[in-house]
């Protein structure tokens, strides 16, 4: 978002490389069904998208999707394997070739893996044993004072080293922050045309702006611009669109949201009201909104299940995934348009201080897909699935992804915080749905 309740979600750990960090199954994961990874077939993706895959993933689209669906088949594979074996599941993966990874603490776990056809490899800690260690951790960077704690960037799961990894900022006070000796396993990083139609009216990924008063009243600097994410209906039958929460500019406040007039701010269509917003509830640590659309949001086409990336040819959406570490996913926004990368991290913490100076967690997943400022909000896709909205980026300052990509490259390169949608479905309850193809 750019103006309000500006931010800093630096994960500069997450690489541009497949594989580099973290996978743990969220224990509060919605299990993902059959009906809801059916997918598009490859020329049904729209030319914007392709042109992205190509681009960021450099594989070919049915590529793209075929890691997708076999991401969400491994995410379920895990997801029972660790309920029944919870010693020794230590994470999965897609490796860089496109097979499915398990990572286990006993040999004899590493034979059921392999009995039921996926590679194994061994680890010394299990995924709950890492899950812990991260919880202490940020337990502890939440009692700093906060010169020291804002040196923090994320913490995050290595899956490879079987470790937690901390991002600090590569600074004196930084290198000096001496972290809990009770901590194991902790390592410190200082670091449009053919494929679719183009349609009319406002989609996920394109723009939308909001104020805390009266947008007439408001100055230029003070409107805040987001981007639309997925849109939903929730149990009473209301449409809404699900975006990020930062995007409020008051919190927990009814806040207007307005199609932007480009001739004339002041004369922008009101298209409804953040209905709920959360920025790190201590009860679910989400970043989330769900803005109650009006007619006028309605009638503008809000109530397709669809997404776009500024403007571009659009992408029908086929049902609901979970973050999988090395699933090929694509963003949307209304700033940097598609583009591609993969999840680099499903379970990442980050502080995030707000306007009143209050420091907060938020959990999340990492990906790739280079975002710039005002694509918060967007949708993520792996494959035709809604995966995620837009939380941060540490390239959020860049005036483009070319820029963003070879500033970044030293560090790792573009990293963006994600969150799941499954997350933002399963906390908010009464009966959000996100629209897919077989509504």
């Amino acid at each position: 978002m750019r103006n309000v309740l500006a931010r800093r979600a630096a994960l500069a750990g997450a690489s541009a490389m497949l594989l580099l960090v973290p996978f743990s199954t969220p224990a509060q994961a919605n299990p993902v069904t059959q009906t809801q990874i059916t997918q598009l077939s490859a020329d049904e993706l729209p030319t914007d998208l392709v042109d992205a895959i190509a681009r960021d993933l450099k594989i070919s689209p049915q590529e793209y999707l075929d890691r997708a669906a076999m991401a969400q088949e491994l995410g379920s594979y895990a997801e029972e394997f660790r309920a029944q074996h919870p010693e020794d599941f230590a994470g999965a993966w897609i490796s860089e070739d496109g097979q499915p990874v398990v990572a286990v603490t006993t040999t004899a776990a590493a034979d059921r893996a392999r009995n039921d056809g996926y590679a194994t490899r061994m680890a010394p800690v299990s995924a709950d044993g890492l899950e812990q260690t991260l919880a202490e951790l940020n337990s502890w960077i939440a009692l700093l004072p906060r010169e020291l704690a804002s040196l923090v960037n994320s913490a995050s799961i290595d899956v490879l080293e079987n470790r937690v990894v901390i991002d600090i900022v590569n600074s004196p006070l930084g290198q000096a922050l001496n972290l809990p000796t009770l901590l194991a396993n902790v390592k410190v990083m200082l670091s449009p045309g053919n494929g679719g139609p183009v349609e009319g009216g406002p989609l996920g990924g394109d723009t939308y702006i909001t104020t805390a008063g009266h947008l007439p009243e408001t100055p230029i600097s003070e409107i805040g611009v987001c981007s639309l994410g997925f849109n939903g209906v929730d149990g009473s039958g209301q449409a809404v669109n699900i975006s990020a929460g930062h995007c409020n500019p008051a919190e927990g406040q009814p806040s207007p949201v307005f199609l932007p007039n480009e001739q004339n701010i002041d004369d922008s269509t009101q298209i409804g009201t953040f209905a709920h917003s959360s920025v790190g509830d201590p009860n679910d640590k989400l970043d989330y909104s769900v803005i109650a659309l009006n007619e006028a949001g309605v009638q503008a086409g809000l109530d397709r299940p669809a997404i776009r990336g500024a403007n571009g040819t659009t992408l029908q959406i086929t049902g609901i995934a979970r973050p999988v570490v090395g699933a090929p996913i694509c963003k949307s926004g209304q700033t940097s348009s598609f583009t591609c990368g993969i999840v680099a991290a499903d379970h990442v913490e980050t502080q995030l201080y707000v306007a009143d100076g209050v420091s907060r967690t938020i959990n999340g997943f990492a990906g790739t897909a280079c975002t710039l400022a005002g694509d918060s909000g967007g949708a993520i896709v792996t494959g035709t699935l809604a995966l995620g909205i837009t939380s941060g980026s540490n390239a959020s300052g860049a005036p483009n992804c070319t820029e963003a990509n070879l500033v970044l490259a030293p560090e790792g390169g573009t990293a963006s915080l994600g969150i799941p949608v499954a997350d933002i479905v399963s906390t908010f309850g009464s009966g959000l749905h996100v629209r897919t193809i077989s509504d």
